[in-house]
């Protein structure tokens, strides 16, 4: 049954709804995919009490199959299906264990969710520790955060922050808040404590399931885009000193291009050329990494906001000790890499200044070397002229003893001819015939060379 058409329907000129099987047009080959990314990776709703282990391994691309074949052998051997091979996240559960797994560019992460937690040691059988301990021990990758996190409910007296310190987290300084607009309260020390595991202890107030399973997931988030994000404090540290040395060879090469002569600039073009390929190398090689570390560092910014935190008197909140101590490590990252930027951007100037000067230099010369070319062309031409003048005496002298030497045997012949007076008189005419000549041959090559 159809509905009656709305006003804007009838604005529009149509009289109903379209039907989805009227549409002519097929589906894009990644609608359902796109469309199904918003949905994918959801938190898992969490009942009270319940243990989490996190784990986030850094794994290299190379490594990425080797990831999933893990993951697999542990789906079987509990007689389960393992996830398509082409697969970024999975969810399954493995009796009375929940794993959930997903993979990101540059690290795996892992969540075991065990139902039940002792509230006098929730962090003495954490999830982890129901899983086969060879296939632990084979996890492939490196670690980059390992977290238990206890789900308890909160009691009915007044939460002593010294005495969970005291007994859950060996006696550390802890950070947290109430969370949720007040339904939980989140306590850690974000210490790596001997089982080589962070903590996290969560008390649920008044959380739904869903509520709680999101807590948990912004709170391990935090705790892994937060050493995520600090990847690059070293790579800054050891850059430091590099970039410190660039610019002490960049003032050196600009001071020195102030004073430098012709002969100088060539040298110096050199040095600068190999100082500007030693900061893109440096550049190239870090700038995933900078980039990486400002978009972690938002990740966990979002995340803490997602928290809604309350103060707890006398402790610090999850974004006051952000704040305090990983800021400063990620404005460290920003200024490093915005030095790094900025000393390629000087690079780059000098060098189109001083390879503007080298080309100038070069055209100098380069004139120099065509008025020289001028000159030369000039000079031969007059001595082509020279010799022309000499090949029309030298023809002029043999073709003229030539007619004396006719004129001779015509008198030796007894003919009315006076060889002396002959040979006057053709002198003129030759000389003047073999310079016609001479300048017309002139003019065919001329020309001979133009049309080529």
């Amino acid at each position: 049954m159809h509905s009656e058409p709305t006003v804007e329907d009838r604005a529009m000129g149509t009289s109903a709804p379209v039907a989805a099987s009227t549409l002519g047009a097929a589906d894009h080959p990644q609608r359902l995919e796109l469309n199904d990314e918003v949905h994918a990776r959801p938190p898992e709703p969490l009942t009270t009490p319940t243990r989490i282990s996190f784990l986030a391994l850094y794994t290299p691309w190379s490594e990425r199959d080797a990831q999933y074949r893990h993951l697999a052998e542990l789906v079987r051997r509990h007689d389960g299906e393992p996830p398509p091979a082409n697969a970024n996240h999975y969810a399954t559960g493995l009796g009375a264990l929940r794993v959930k797994w997903e993979r990101h560019t540059e690290f795996t992460r892992y969540k075991f969710i065990a139902p039940g937690c002792d509230p006098r040691d929730p962090f003495g059988q954490p999830a982890i520790s129901l899983l086969p301990a060879d296939w632990v021990a084979r996890l492939p990758g490196e670690v980059l955060v390992a977290t238990n996190l206890a789900l308890l409910q909160a009691g009915t007296e007044e939460l002593d922050v010294g005495d969970l310190a005291a007994r859950l987290f060996a006696g550390n300084t802890l950070i947290g808040s109430r969370v949720g607009g007040g339904n939980g309260t989140a306590l850690t020390d974000l210490r790596v404590h001997p089982d080589r595991f962070g903590r996290v202890l969560l008390l649920d107030r008044r959380m739904t399931r869903r509520q709680a399973g999101r807590m948990v997931q912004r709170l391990v988030e935090i705790d892994a885009y937060r050493i995520l994000a600090l990847l690059a404090l070293p790579v800054a540290r050891e850059l430091a000193p590099a970039l410190a040395g660039h610019e002490q060879e960049l003032a050196a090469i600009t001071a020195a291009l102030a004073d430098a002569g012709e002969a100088d600039e060539p040298l110096l073009l050199e040095r600068l050329t190999r100082l500007e390929a030693a900061i893109s190398k440096r550049a190239a090689e870090n700038h995933y990494r900078f980039s990486a570390a400002n978009a972690y560092y938002e990740l966990v910014q979002r995340r803490i906001a997602e928290l809604r935190e309350e103060r707890i008197e006398g402790i610090q909140t999850f974004g006051e000790f952000m704040q305090r101590r990983l800021a400063p490590a990620m404005h460290t990252c920003r200024a490093l890499a915005a030095r790094q930027e900025a000393l390629s951007t000087r690079a780059a100037r000098v060098t189109q200044l001083l390879s503007t000067r080298v080309d100038i230099t070069r055209e100098r010369q380069n004139q120099a070397v065509l008025e020289s070319m001028n000159r030369r062309a000039k000079l031969q031409l007059r001595l082509q002229e020279t010799v022309e003048g000499l090949s029309v005496a030298a023809v002029t002298y043999y073709v003229v003893g030539l007619i004396g030497y006719a004129a001779k045997s015509l008198k030796a012949a007894d003919l009315p001819v006076e060889p002396d007076l002959t040979t006057g008189i053709a002198i003129p005419l030759v000389a003047l015939l073999v310079a016609l000549g001479v300048r017309r041959t002139r003019r065919w090559i001329a020309r001979r060379e133009g049309d080529h």
